[in-house]
C-alpha cells in the first residue's frame, strides 16, 4: 500500500517525478483485468504530470502537486469522454470541468482516467455499467465478486493499485459501500461541501461528492482540494475552507460514541456483526465512551430513499431524450418515435426502473401520497440524528449487512439488491458526514467496513476519530490478492 501522503514525500524529495509516477500507474491500468476504467486519456495525464513537474522546479510546494488520481466517470473533464456509464453518454466529451476536479487540477493533481460506475450512479453492485461489471481486487481465484456501486470503478481502482486514490460519488451509500466491500477509507462528507457543478446529477438533494483513499489522513488530505463554495452550485454551502487535517492527532479520550441499536437488528450478517463490535471495543481502549441510542425512524429510510431519489432522476434525467447529448437511435418514425427509441436503446433496465418509480411518484394524483409523505418522514429521521448528537459525538456501526457478494447473484431481486444501502441511506436523507473504514475481515479473507456518523460539518473531527483507529491497527494495509504493483 502506498498511500498520497507518502507519495507526497517523495515527490517533494525528488526521488519520484511526476511523470515517472503517472506512467508507471498508467501501465498497471493497462495490465489490469478488473475492468475500473471506462476510459484514460495517456496525452493529456502525461501533459499534466510534466506540467506539475515543472510547477515544482518553480518552487510550489503544494503537498499533493503531481499526484495521480481516477475521477469517477461521473464528473465532466474537459476533452474526455464522460458517459455515467450508459450508453446513451458514451460517445459524449464534456465541453468543460466539473468544480470538484476543477480544484483538484489546480492543486496539481493528475487525472489518470475515468472510473467505470453504475449507470448515472444507480446500484449497489457496479453490474449496471453499460461498459461491463467491475471485478472486486478482493475476489478469488475461483469467483469473482463485486466492488460494490455506484463508485465500484473508483473502489477496485484505489484496491488493485491503479491509482493511489479516487473520486466518488454518494446518493445513498455509493462512496461507503464499495468502500467497505473493497477495504477502503471512502468519505461522504456534508451535504453542500464539495460542488455538484459538473457532476451529472442523479437526485439533486442527495448527491455528494467525496474521496475515496487507503487511509483517513489520505481522505483528508484529498478532501482539502475538493471541498469549497461554489457560486456555480446554488446548494454549495457558503462556509469558510478549513484542513481537514487539522485535527487527526487528537486524543479521544472522553469522546462520546453513539451505536445505534437499530443498526444491529435482523439481517446483520453474524461475523459482520462481531467484526464491528470488536472494533467499536478498540475504540474504548483509546478512551472513548460507549452509548446504545436509538434512531427510531431508521427504518423508514429505505422506503424514502427509494421514492424520494427514483422522483429526482426520473425529473433530472429528462434531458436525455436524443436530441442534445450522445446517443440517438438509428431507426425512426417521427420525433416522438424518436424520443422513445432513443431512451428505450440507450438506457439500461435499472435506471427505467427508477424513472418510471419517480415518475409514478411524482404523477398528479399520486404526488402527495408518496413524494410528499417521504419528504416528511425524512424530516422525521433527520430529527432523530439531531436528538442523538446532542449526548454523542459520533455514531458507529456496520457500513453494509453483509461483505461482498457474488458477481451475477443479486440482480434477479432488486429490493434485496436495495437492503444493500440500508445503514447508509439515513446519512443521506441527513445531509451529514459519514465513513467507512477497514475494521476486520470475515473468515473467508473479505474485508468488512465500519460505518461513522458525525454531526454536519464535523469532518475533520470525524476524520480524526477514523485516523486514531487506523494508527492502532492495520487492517488498511492488507493489499488486495489481485492488486497489481506490490507496495507501490
Amino acid at each position: 500500500m502506498t498511500t498520497l501522503a507518502q507519495l507526497s514525500k517523495l515527490l517533494a524529495s525528488g526521488e519520484l517525478s511526476s511523470v515517472e509516477l503517472t506512467q508507471t500507474y498508467l501501465d498497471r491500468i493497462e495490465q489490469s483485468n478488473h475492468n475500473a476504467f471506462i476510459s484514460t486519456n495517456t496525452e493529456l495525464a502525461l501533459t499534466a504530470a510534466k506540467a506539475a513537474d515543472q510547477r515544482r522546479a518553480d518552487g510550489d510546494t503544494n503537498p499533493l502537486l503531481g499526484i495521480p488520481v481516477a475521477q469517477k466517470d461521473i464528473f465532466c473533464i474537459e476533452g474526455m469522454l464522460t458517459t455515467c456509464g450508459s450508453r446513451i453518454l458514451e460517445n459524449f466529451v464534456a465541453p468543460y470541468t466539473a468544480t470538484v476536479v476543477e480544484k483538484m487540477h489546480a492543486h496539481g493533481l493528475v487525472t489518470l482516467g475515468k472510473a467505470n460506475m453504475d449507470e448515472f450512479a444507480m446500484g449497489s453492485s457496479n453490474e449496471n455499467s453499460f461498459f461491463g461489471g467491475v471485478a472486486n481486487p478482493w475476489s478469488a481465484e475461483e469467483e469473482t465478486l463485486v466492488p460494490g456501486g455506484s463508485s465500484g470503478g473508483s473502489a477496485a481502482a484505489v484496491a488493485a493499485h491503479l491509482a493511489p486514490a479516487a473520486t466518488g460519488t454518494d446518493t445513498g451509500g455509493s462512496i461507503r459501500q464499495p468502500a467497505a466491500f473493497c477495504n477502503l477509507t471512502g468519505v461522504k462528507p456534508t451535504y453542500g461541501r464539495c460542488s455538484r457543478f459538473g457532476m451529472i446529477a442523479f437526485a439533486s438533494s442527495l448527491d455528494q461528492a467525496g474521496p475515496m483513499t487507503h487511509t483517513a489522513e489520505d481522505a483528508a488530505l484529498l478532501l482539502n482540494t475538493m471541498a469549497g463554495f461554489d457560486h456555480r452550485d446554488a446548494t454549495s454551502l457558503e462556509v469558510e475552507a478549513e484542513d481537514f487535517t487539522r485535527s487527526l492527532d487528537d486524543s479521544l479520550a472522553g469522546i462520546v460514541i453513539g451505536v445505534p441499536k437499530e443498526f444491529f437488528s435482523d439481517g446483520l450478517d453474524n461475523e459482520v456483526a462481531t467484526i464491528i463490535d470488536a472494533a467499536i471495543k478498540q475504540y474504548q481502549s483509546l478512551g472513548a465512551k460507549i452509548k446504545e441510542v436509538s434512531l427510531p425512524n431508521s427504518h423508514l429510510a429505505l422506503p424514502s430513499y427509494y421514492v424520494i431519489a427514483p422522483a429526482e432522476a426520473s425529473s433530472n434525467l429528462s434531458r436525455f431524450d436524443g436530441v442534445r447529448y450522445g446517443f440517438r437511435a438509428d431507426e425512426y418514425t417521427d420525433l416522438v418515435d424518436m424520443y422513445t427509441k432513443t431512451r428505450t436503446q440507450g438506457f439500461g433496465d435499472e435506471v427505467k426502473r427508477r424513472i418510471m418509480i419517480g415518475t409514478y411518484a411524482l404523477s398528479s394524483g399520486y404526488y402527495d401520497a408518496y413524494y410528499a409523505k417521504a419528504q416528511k418522514l425524512r424530516r422525521l429521521i433527520s430529527n432523530d440524528f439531531v436528538a442523538v448528537f446532542k449526548d454523542c459525538d459520533v455514531l458507529m456501526g456496520p457500513t453494509t449487512p453483509s461483505p461482498a457478494f457474488a458477481a451475477g447473484t443479486g440482480g434477479e431481486d432488486p429490493v434485496a439488491m436495495y437492503m444493500n444501502d440500508i445503514y447508509t441511506i439515513p446519512a443521506n436523507l441527513a445531509g451529514l458526514p459519514a465513513a467507512s473504514i477497514p475494521a476486520g475481515f470475515t473468515q473467508a479473507g473479505l474485508p468488512v467496513g465500519l460505518h461513522l456518523i458525525a454531526p454536519a460539518l464535523q469532518e475533520a473531527k470525524m476524520l480524526n476519530i477514523a485516523h486514531q483507529y487506523q494508527l492502532v491497527t492495520d487492517w488498511h494495509t492488507r493489499v488486495a490478492p489481485t492488486a497489481l504493483g506490490g507496495s507501490n
